[in-house]
């Protein structure tokens, strides 16, 4: 995972929904790409999470600065 950011996690994860969604792979495959899909959606999670937290850090010290 440590070699994907989140747009890569996101078009890896859509290529994962297509493949899962094609009916072509074998049941072993499947559950590799499923498991795949799973450790991408809580990287994305986790991605916009942190996300989140620096937009309301910094809505945060940009309304301390309004109040001097």
């Amino acid at each position: 995972m440590d070699t994907y950011n989140f747009d890569t996690a996101l078009l890896r994860l859509k290529e994962i929904t297509e493949s899962l969604e094609s009916g072509e792979n074998d049941l072993e495959m499947s559950m590799k790409l499923y498991e795949e899909g799973v450790h991408l959606v809580a990287f994305c999670n986790k991605s916009l999470e942190n996300a989140k937290q620096k937009v309301i850090e910094l809505s945060e010290i940009a309304g301390g600065e309004d109040d001097e």
